[in-house]
C-alpha cells in the first residue's frame, strides 16, 4: 500500500503534512493519551482526615464483629473466658440441619414477599392521594408516619396488650356483635404470621409512604400537564408517567425492605417472645439467634447463626444490586461522564 502525505495550513499558516491512505485521504493521527494524574501527598492527606472517623467507625462497629463472630462461631463457647473448646464446623451443620431454623428461615421469607405485596401497592395508592392538594393534607401524612417513629418496644407492648385472648380488640367484638370473629390473635399458628403482617404494615407503611412522596416531588409536573392536554385520563397518567419515573425510588425501597424483614426481631420478640413465637408459627433467624444462642448459654453457636444471618443478608443484597440496582447504580455513577 503506497502513502503520500497531505498538506494542512492550521490557524497560524504554517503548512503541516498529514499521512494519507492509498486512496488519498488524511490520515489524522489520534489524540495523545492522557495519562493518570497523580494524586499529591496533601490530597491524599486530605482525603485521610475526611474519610479516615468514618473508615475507622465502620471498621470498629461492623467488620471487626463480624469477623470477631465467625471465630466465636468455631468454638462451643459460653460467652465467659477465652474460647477454647474448638468444635470447627459443627455448629454450622447443627444450624443447617435444625428444623427450627428451616422454619424460621421460611418465616423470614414468607414475612419479605407480603412485605412488599402488601406495603408497597397500599403506599403507593397513598402517596398518589397525599400528592394532590385537599384540605388536611398535613394531618393524615403526620398520622401515617407517627407509628414508624414509635419505639418498637412500645408499639409491641401495646398490640400485645389488644390481641391477646382477653385483649380490647375481642372485648370491641363483642360489644359490637361479632364476638364469633374473636380469636387468639397471638398464639393460633394459622392467623399468627398474619397478625404479625398486619402489625408490620401498619408500623412501616408510613416511611414508605413518605418515601414516595418525596419520589413524587422530583416529577416534572409539565409531563402530567401535557398528557393531561392529550387527552390522558388520571390513571393514565399514573401508570404510564408517575409508576416509570418513580421505579427507582420504588426499588429503594424494596431492598431497604427486604434487607429489614431478613433482619426482623424486635416486634417478634416482644409480642411473642422466645417460646411463643416457634409455636405460633413466627420466629425469624434472628429470634432462633437469641433463643438457641444468648438464651441458650451457647455464645458460640449464637455467633454462628448471627454469620450464617449476615451471609444470606449479603447474598441477598449482592444479587439484588446485581439485577434490579444495577441500572440506578450505573446511572449515577457514568452519568455525570456522560
Amino acid at each position: 500500500m503506497s502513502s503520500t502525505r497531505a498538506s494542512s495550513h492550521p490557524a497560524n499558516g504554517s503548512p503541516v503534512d498529514l499521512p494519507t491512505g492509498g486512496d488519498g485521504t488524511p490520515v489524522v493521527p489520534p489524540p495523545p493519551r492522557r495519562g493518570r494524574r497523580r494524586v499529591g501527598w496533601g490530597e491524599r492527606l486530605e482525603i485521610a482526615i475526611l474519610a479516615g472517623p468514618a473508615l475507622l467507625v465502620f471498621l470498629s462497629f461492623v467488620i471487626f464483629p463480624v469477623l470477631m463472630a465467625a471465630y466465636y462461631g468455631f468454638f462451643s463457647w459460653e460467652g465467659y473466658g477465652p474460647p477454647t473448646d474448638f468444635v470447627g464446623l459443627k455448629n454450622y451443620e447443627t444450624i443447617l440441619q435444625d428444623p427450627l431454623f428451616h422454619d424460621a428461615v421460611r418465616h423470614n421469607a414468607f414475612i419479605v414477599v407480603f412485605s412488599l405485596i402488601l406495603q408497597g401497592p397500599a403506599a403507593v395508592l397513598i402517596a398518589l392521594l397525599l400528592n394532590r392538594r385537599m384540605r388536611g393534607q398535613s394531618v393524615i401524612r403526620v398520622l401515617i408516619f407517627v407509628p414508624y417513629v414509635i419505639s418498637e418496644v412500645v408499639v409491641g407492648t401495646g398490640w400485645s396488650l389488644i390481641l391477646q385472648s382477653t385483649g380490647a380488640l375481642n372485648d370491641l367484638l363483642e360489644r359490637i356483635g361479632l364476638g364469633g370473629l374473636a380469636n387468639d390473635w397471638i398464639s393460633d399458628p394459622d392467623i399468627a404470621i398474619w397478625t404479625l403482617m398486619g402489625i408490620i404494615t401498619w408500623k412501616y407503611i408510613g416511611f414508605a409512604v413518605i418515601l414516595f412522596l418525596a419520589g413524587l416531588q422530583g416529577i416534572p409536573q409539565e409531563l402530567n400537564e401535557a398528557a393531561a392536554i392529550d387527552g390522558a385520563s388520571y390513571w393514565q397518567v399514573q401508570r404510564s408517567i408517575t409508576l416509570p419515573l418513580l421505579a427507582p425510588t420504588l426499588r429503594i425501597w424494596a431492598f431497604l425492605s427486604i434487607i429489614g424483614a431478613l433482619q426482623l426481631f424486635d416486634l417478634v420478640y416482644i409480642i411473642w417472645g422466645q417460646y411463643v413465637a416457634s409455636t405460633a408459627g413466627t420466629s425469624t433467624m434472628a429470634t432462633y439467634m437469641v433463643s438457641f444462642g444468648r438464651n441458650a448459654g451457647s455464645y458460640g453457636y449464637g455467633n454462628a447463626v448471627a454469620v450464617v444471618l449476615f451471609l444470606i443478608s449479603l447474598v441477598v443484597a449482592l444479587v439484588y444490586q446485581r439485577f434490579v440496582l444495577r441500572r440506578d447504580t450505573e446511572g449515577a455513577i457514568t452519568g455525570g461522564a456522560r
